[in-house]
């Protein structure tokens, strides 16, 4: 398809300049508006502004300039119907054959702080997406652009092709355009449901429109008969797995990204130099100290059962002696996770080519929503950014935590965050000694904590302990006790808060509140 005009209006003004001087040099003639045919006629480009092509100016402070037959006419008329042909004949009106438009900048303003009703209603552009969708519709006749990326490859088509672009492009650029117009519109539909009657900012929209982006078809899901993607969100905050960069090693599964994300969420937690190991999106090892190589050390020592095979994840660079560390305790791992490598480290794993190595930023940024699919519906929720801090502690035994259990009551509360309920989790110097995650009762889960610490030959003698959620019953303070614990930590909130802090007077513990409950499903 011929390029011979083309209509330039855009928001986003990046690289336009030189797409624009590109379609000239092809012989394109330039239809544009407002600030963009400026720029174009200032830069010394030949351009028709739109209120001269249809002899309508621009009104209503800019809210009507391309709503006119001469601009939707040449764009929608169907190039192999002599009807639509004849029609733009007896009107003179020109065929457009590339629009090129990126919208008012609506999200970007509504992002802002104390932005009004008013100043979000003028940056709902109209006449950008009309032509848009109308050029989209006819993308046998019509090429729309609306992404700046694409400006080098359309420059290069053309320039192999004499000036035209392929039926196979123009329909890829149609895509685009829809899915670009939609997620436009969800996100006007989105903040204005947002507002409540009186046009104050509530947390959930009447209506959540979703938008992802699919990175790559998974070879399966959860289980080899079920089929699975991977889809991004268009704009992922910094810190999300979505961010990866894998470095080497096989592609990704769909349980690798769920585990890698759980490990990655929970060594986010810690400033110290930390390591996390996960096996099934549990915790089965979570250590700091003063270098990521102790910090493994510790981490593997929880369960190296439970670790073979399992997601590590690391808040520093990993180097050489952390690699030879994992190499030493020939420890087979499916990824590998960390902020940095240092240029041996990724030599020496180099290696292990079956082993998936990511690299992303370390960013503690929460979504603004957590979603779960569930029959007919989603579930949708803030996110649990709270890490508990000293502060947040209530002593509710008569004995208070000294220093060092204090140093590891916030641990084992951090590490509690990211473990499936009901989670119990025994700690002691900066590291796991035993987890007990995902059972039907609380009881059973300080049982089975206990029974894995033994299992390692961890002494739990004097160790600390984080409940993700109140002790219904002083049974499990009972356990805890029996198994060696000195100190406990909880959020409280149970009908037998009582008698649960006088279990813990009667074995010599330390119990602290924290009110805040962790439960994760």
């Amino acid at each position: 398809m011929k390029i011979r005009q083309a209509l330039i209006s855009l928001s986003n003004k990046n690289g336009a300049l030189d797409f624009a001087a590109g379609l000239v040099a092809h012989g394109v003639k330039l239809l544009s508006t407002g600030g963009t045919a400026r720029m174009l006629s200032d830069a010394g480009l030949p351009v028709t502004e739109v209120g001269d092509y249809t002899g309508s100016p621009e009104m209503l402070d800019g809210r009507v300039k391309t709503l006119h037959p001469k601009v939707h006419g040449g764009i929608l008329a169907r190039r192999d119907l002599a009807e639509h042909m004849n029609t733009l004949q007896e009107h003179a009106i020109p065929t457009i054959d590339l629009v090129c438009v990126n919208l008012y900048p609506f999200r970007e303003t509504v992002a802002k702080p104390g932005v009004t009703l008013s100043e979000a209603i003028e940056n709902i552009d109209i006449g950008g997406p009309a032509m848009v969708r109308s050029a989209a519709k006819n993308y046998s006749g019509v090429a729309v652009v609306t992404d700046p990326q694409d400006y080098p490859a359309l420059l290069a088509e053309l320039a192999a092709n004499d000036g035209a672009l392929s039926l196979q492009t123009c329909f890829a650029l149609a895509k685009k355009a829809f899915v670009y117009t939609a997620r436009y519109d969800a996100a006007i539909a989105n903040w204005l449901t947002s507002l409540d009657s009186a046009d104050r900012p509530q947390t959930f929209p009447d209506q959540l429109q979703l938008a992802f982006d699919r990175v790559e078809t998974l070879r399966y899901g959860e289980n080899p008969h079920q089929q699975a993607a991977f889809y991004r969100d268009p704009m992922p905050l910094p810190g999300a797995i979505a961010n990866y960069r894998q470095l080497q090693g096989k592609e990704l599964s769909y349980n690798n990204i769920a585990d890698a994300d759980a490990a990655w969420e929970c060594v986010k937690a810690f400033d110290a130099p930390a390591c996390v190991i996960i096996k099934h999106a549990n915790p089965c090892g979570v250590a700091v100290d003063g270098t990521l190589v102790a910090a493994y050390e510790k981490a593997f020592q929880t369960d190296s059962t439970s670790a073979f095979g399992g997601i590590i994840a690391f808040n520093g660079t990993v180097d050489v002696d952390v690699v030879t560390a994992m190499n030493a305790r020939k420890h087979f791992v499916e990824v590998l996770l960390a902020p940095a490598f240092s240029d041996a480290a990724r030599e020496m794993l180099a290696s292990k080519q079956n082993l998936r190595v990511l690299e992303l930023p370390l960013a503690r940024i929460h979504h603004t929503f957590e979603m779960k699919r569930v029959g007919g519906g989603m579930l949708v929720q803030t996110p649990d950014p709270f890490n508990v801090q000293t502060d947040d502690l209530r002593v509710v035994s008569k004995l208070a935590p000294t220093d060092a259990q204090i140093g590891d009551l916030l641990f084992a509360y951090r590490v509690a965050k990211f473990v499936k309920s009901n989670a119990i989790v025994f700690c002691g110097h900066g590291m796991t000694l035993g987890v007990g995650a995902g059972q039907m009762s609380r009881v059973d889960s300080a049982r089975i904590a206990a029974s894995k610490a033994k299992s390692a030959g961890l002494d739990l003698t004097g160790s600390c302990v984080a409940s993700d959620a109140f002790f219904p019953f002083r049974d499990g303070l009972d356990v805890l006790a029996a198994a060696g614990a000195k100190a406990v930590i909880q959020p409280g909130g149970s009908l037998r808060d009582e008698e649960v802090i006088a279990a813990a007077d009667e074995h010599g513990l330390t119990m602290v509140f924290t009110g805040v409950r962790h439960f994760r499903h």
